[in-house]
């Protein structure tokens, strides 16, 4: 498996995008000490910036873009390391009334999630770079939170943060539709050094009225109408045997909206059945016999729902 530094890729994009940030819509502020990026709380953000976060959580291993639909369409061939080490928001960060959802190649540096006893890619780096899904700026005492457990200055920190109810962060969550397809892949136990590459696309939400609205728009529009592509090498039994276990409709969950499924579980994520946690549709293309295979379904009604075209 490629050895990438993935803080690193990310710094030096981080800085080569704010050089336009006015263009970007962000806003650069410093507290206490550390870089943070607003791309939606109090800046204007947008497409181009949740692009640019997007990008920064798979830490420049991909490109993601805003394709016809509208949806956001995500590629990488180092899904690994791009989606599981960098990209997934395998780290909640919560001290007293905030709270925030961080990815990025931060994670990697942080190293204590026990996904990277699987994946590895673990590093120590000089600057980190997070991305944060969150409602609010953080404090200083969240920037001195952060930088213990990090073990690093506070300014070796770099934080991009955009709130759920917002264009830039509807945009960087939709972009994971390949990083989902890979997760579910791992909690299958899969060998993942056999995927080779992975491209997909999920439906653009109108973020609605607020972070909640949000939420749940932005995970229908994952679960039951992003397409994702995986080239694999592997025997045609096995694909065969874990094809329909991929994606979201091997949930008996499937086609409830996502926050009646949420509100159900009292709002405890880990409440919530882990095979609902998939794309809606997932084709595996076989590198080795040069057959694809095709698993799963979209349900249109609820991505009507998630874009704002019903009440």
């Amino acid at each position: 498996m490629p050895r990438f530094f993935l803080n690193d890729r990310a710094g030096r994009l981080s800085d080569a995008l704010l050089a336009d940030f006015a263009g970007l819509g962000v806003a650069e502020h410093s507290v206490a000490g550390a870089q943070v990026i607003d791309a939606g709380i109090n800046a204007p953000g947008g497409l181009a910036a949740g692009l640019a976060a997007a990008r920064l959580g798979l830490a420049d291993l991909g490109e993601v873009a805003v394709i016809d639909g509208p949806a956001v369409s995500a590629r990488t061939d180092h899904p690994v390391a791009a989606c599981l080490a960098s990209q997934y928001a395998g780290w909640q960060v919560k001290l007293g009334s905030w709270f925030g959802m961080c990815s990025g190649p931060l994670r990697a540096h942080y190293g204590k999630e026990e996904i990277f006893d699987e994946v590895g890619h673990r590093e120590s780096a000089e600057r980190v770079v997070g991305v944060l899904e969150g409602a609010k700026f953080p404090t200083p005492e969240i920037i001195e939170y952060l930088a213990a457990r990090l073990q690093i200055p506070t300014s070796a920190i770099t934080l991009w943060i955009a709130p759920t109810a917002s264009l830039a962060g509807c945009v960087q969550v939709v972009a994971r539709s390949v990083e989902v397809a890979m997760h579910k892949l791992h909690t299958l136990k899969y060998d993942l050094t056999r995927v080779r590459a992975g491209f997909g696309s999920a439906p653009l939400p109108n973020p609605g009225s607020d972070d909640l609205v949000a939420l749940g728009r932005t995970n229908d529009a994952i679960l039951y109408g992003s397409r994702v592509q995986l080239w694999v090498h592997d025997s045609e039994d096995r694909l065969a045997a874990i094809g329909p276990l991929i994606p979201a409709s091997a949930s008996p969950a499937f086609g409830t909206p996502f926050l009646e499924l949420l509100k159900a579980a009292n709002f405890d994520f880990y409440a919530m059945d882990p095979a609902l946690f998939a794309p809606a549709i997932v084709t595996l293309h076989n590198l080795e016999s040069g057959r694809s295979h095709t698993f799963g379904r979209t349900d249109d009604s609820l991505i009507r729902r998630c874009t704002g075209q019903l009440p």
